[in-house]
């Protein structure tokens, strides 16, 4: 049937057979007739359904894997979750798995192991992807600009392939990478398999995770994120649009990523940038392409209008410490066999999680307590992430992502507590220009600015490096460090800059504030 189908005589004469079948009478040439429309009809169903971003014939039982779709619409600027339905129930997330494998390549961009023309080749397990893909044959290459917008476009499976070997050194090991960076994101309830999003029973995920993933890349790669609202790609002499058809027809949509394969519907990441609000939704398993754009209009036409229109009070986005590889290596298992059932609504199970609580420390200062309320409760998903162990997870090597600093001017005195006295700590494997002292008690003249408290030391690094590369006049004679303090239960690491006049971390914070960081000058 195949060849048939492929060659334009074999698909005539057919035709004209059955032309005259319908002109007989009698139910045998009828009967006939149907059964093959039937199996043609079947077969162009079948291919359809093998790419994680191919679109089928609309059928009757298009849905039926699903109880119902899963949404979640989170409040960028606040943290506050506007609108969730089954926004916890287990997801294939489909072409959505992109993301997280942008994620990482955008991560070699940052630390400069890989370049925007660096070039990719391809393997023949990239060439024997299932469509969608860009058709790259096996030592094919692709620099890493067009590999970004073959993904964001396309959805090319073959490329997705191509990324992950080329990170990974196999996609398996690569899939390794992804599930342990959603752990330090916080996705507690998200197992990758592959690069792609390709069918597999085991990769799945939720909205609200989802929702980590999309403030994640934005926050962190600013500059790699504006990718996500290219709606064509000219590659080989083709025009390739967009999947998502939101880009450039609702206001304010810059991205990010469309879904599909029969197990998980149809899916879609769409953040929301206005002119004083911002939001970001999720629609997974939706019957159709049009009925969850069309769900996704809906939601931003009633939520946007509710999110918060002043200055952004929940902090920018940063990773929980993530386990010591060979640790992780030694306390690896098999492959957990998770699955989203057809139907299922019920929360994945969370691995446990061991806290361990820290006395109080003396010599802190109070601060407002709205201030690292909202802090910490925007960051409430990374609590102790970085103690899970990973049992769940194959062994492999981490890649390792080292934070870029700039140069702090001068020493910063500490005094010690009660002995032993601990020495200032410097950020790991940062760049030996750079030095921001460990959580500690500290006394500074003078002024000081905060720009959040977080459970996470490193949470208060990387925002106290974000900060200083969109302030950087202001703070370019700051003294940037952590300090850690107890709030009820919970123990805090304050971001702060120190070395101000009154005048100076007033204009510091107002400068901060309007790159949406929260920020708050006192005396020291």
């Amino acid at each position: 049937m195949a060849a048939n189908l492929g060659n334009p005589a074999s698909r005539a004469g057919p035709m004209r057979g059955s032309s005259s079948m319908l002109r007989m009478r009698g139910p045998a040439p009828r009967l006939a007739w149907c059964s093959g429309v039937a199996l043609i009809f079947a077969a162009a169903l079948a291919v359809a359904a093998t790419g994680a971003e191919a679109r089928p014939r609309r059928t009757a039982d298009a849905g039926s894997w699903r109880s119902g779709t899963a949404s979640i619409v989170i409040d960028i600027k606040t943290g506050r979750v506007l609108q969730q339905q089954n926004a916890d129930a287990a997801r294939h997330p489909a072409s959505l798995t992109k993301i997280m494998t942008l994620y990482l390549l955008f991560e070699q961009l940052e630390v400069g192991k890989l370049k925007l023309d660096s070039e990719l080749t391809a393997s023949a397990r990239a060439e024997q992807a299932a469509p969608s893909k860009l058709g790259l044959d096996e030592d094919d290459t692709i620099t890493v600009e067009d590999a970004i917008k073959a993904l964001v476009t396309r959805s090319a499976n073959d490329v997705a392939v191509t990324i992950a070997e080329a990170i990974g050194g196999s996609e398996e090991a690569f899939a390794v990478l992804m599930t342990r960076k959603a752990r330090a994101l916080g996705m507690k309830s998200t197992v990758f398999r592959n690069a792609s999003g390709l069918p597999d029973p085991e990769q799945i995920t939720t909205a609200r995770d989802l929702t980590l993933l999309g403030r994640a890349i934005q926050d962190r790669f600013p500059r790699y994120y504006r990718y996500f609202s290219i709606r064509s790609f000219n590659y080989g002499g083709e025009s390739i649009r967009n999947h998502n058809r939101l880009l450039g027809a609702v206001h304010g949509v810059d991205g990010i990523k469309t879904g599909f394969t029969r197990a998980s519907g149809f899916n879609l990441v769409t953040n929301v940038r206005t002119e004083d609000r911002h939001i970001l939704a999720v629609v997974l398993g939706g019957r159709t392409g049009g009925q969850r754009d069309a769900h996704m209009r809906q939601l931003i036409a009633r939520y946007l209008p509710r999110a918060f229109a002043g200055v952004r009070t929940a902090p920018r986005f940063a990773e929980a410490s993530q386990p010591d590889p060979a640790k992780a290596t030694a306390a690896a298992a098999p492959r957990p066999r998770l699955r989203a059932e057809p139907g299922s609504s019920a929360p994945i199970r969370p691995t446990p999680v061991r806290t361990v609580m820290i006395g109080k420390l003396s010599g802190i200062p109070e601060q407002p307590k709205h201030e690292e309320t909202a802090s910490a409760l925007a960051y409430s998903t990374f609590a102790a992430v970085g103690a899970m162990p990973l049992q769940q997870l194959q062994p492999m090597q981490a890649t390792p992502v080292t934070p870029q600093f700039a140069p702090t001017p001068q020493p910063i005195a500490v005094v010690p507590p009660p002995p032993p006295a601990p020495a200032p700590v410097r950020a790991a494997a940062a760049s030996p220009r750079e030095t921001i002292p460990a959580a500690t008690p500290v006394t500074r003249g003078g002024w000081l600015i905060q720009i959040g408290a977080f459970p996470e030391e490193r949470q208060a690094r990387e925002v106290i490096e974000s900060a200083r590369e969109h302030a950087a006049r202001v703070l370019a004679n700051a003294e940037p460090f952590t300090e850690k303090t107890r709030k009820g239960a919970t123990d805090l690491f304050r971001a702060r800059f120190a070395g101000f006049d009154e005048g100076g971390a007033r204009r510091a914070c107002d400068a901060l504030k309007r790159n949406d960081f929260p920020c708050v000058a006192m005396r020291n």
